[in-house]
């Protein structure tokens, strides 16, 4: 694991474009098959708050696999989405979850110092967030202080779940690796995150904006927003593929085997 120049950060995010554009409909129904699943646990009482978070690591087995499968000329279909479940790693995925969820709660928790927990209470469904609530309260602030809390996490988590998946790692060691792996990819994980605010937050705010200029509809503002958001979030996808590629290489062990073209 060398280190990566800074320009590392603005290749990924176009490697993340050539892999979607390979396949745009296939991975945009991969997308929306996993929304419309986590919509519906969302509607479980109690557990639908916690699932989601549970089962990130399964999940994006899913999509790294379909990433794989397109890099090896396969057809990407929504099954791929259980790849993590039939797993032989699913339990240490699993575990991976657990601590996915505790660092979460470790984070939004720690924002209650900076706004007296009117984060926390919106996140747990205990107040709507408006904006009023952002208004009335330091919670832009707070949930500043959640991300920069969890940033250690979300560097040990970045490439734990493949690592445990696709190299059969102990969830320790695969979060040690992956910590430092990104850790030594400092520079290039910078910009890469810089440039994805870009497309992913100003980006669709300027379309908004120009949209409404041309046309005071919120209807036809959606109609362009919504296509344009399952893109960007479905490249961010394929660019986290290209991140470990670059850091780990090709996955040597494939874990759907998916016929050929």
């Amino acid at each position: 694991m060398e280190k990566l120049p800074a320009n590392t950060g603005w290749l990924w995010i176009r490697q993340g474009f050539a892999l979607f554009r390979k396949q745009p409909i296939e991975m945009s129904t991969l997308f929306l098959s996993y929304m419309f699943l986590m919509l519906g646990l969302g509607l479980i009482p109690v557990l639908g708050q916690i699932l989601p978070l549970l089962l990130v690591p399964m999940f994006s087995i899913g999509f790294m696999q379909a990433c794989a499968d397109i890099e090896q000329g396969k057809r990407v279909h929504p099954k791929l989405l259980l790849t993590g479940f039939r797993s032989p790693a699913f339990r240490k995925l699993l575990g991976l979850g657990v601590l996915y969820l505790l660092a979460a709660l470790v984070a939004v928790g720690a924002s209650s110092l900076v706004d007296g927990g009117v984060f926390w209470q919106a996140m747990s469904g205990q107040i709507a967030l408006d904006a009023k609530t952002v208004r009335d309260s330091n919670m832009t602030m707070a949930m500043l202080f959640a991300a920069a809390v969890y940033l250690p996490a979300a560097m040990a988590f970045w490439y734990a779940a493949p690592l445990i998946a696709w190299h059969d790692m102990g969830v320790g060691k695969a979060i040690f690796y992956s910590f430092f792996a990104v850790r030594r990819a400092g520079k290039a994980f910078m910009l890469y995150g810089l440039a994805w605010i870009g497309i992913g937050v100003l980006m669709p705010a300027m379309v908004s904006a120009l949209v409404g200029l041309l046309a005071d509809t919120v209807a036809l503002t959606m109609v362009v927003l919504l296509p344009l958001s399952i893109v960007v979030t479905v490249v961010m996808y394929c660019s986290f593929y290209a991140t470990y590629t670059q850091m780990f290489g090709q996955p040597s062990a494939p874990l759907d085997e998916s016929p050929q073209e």
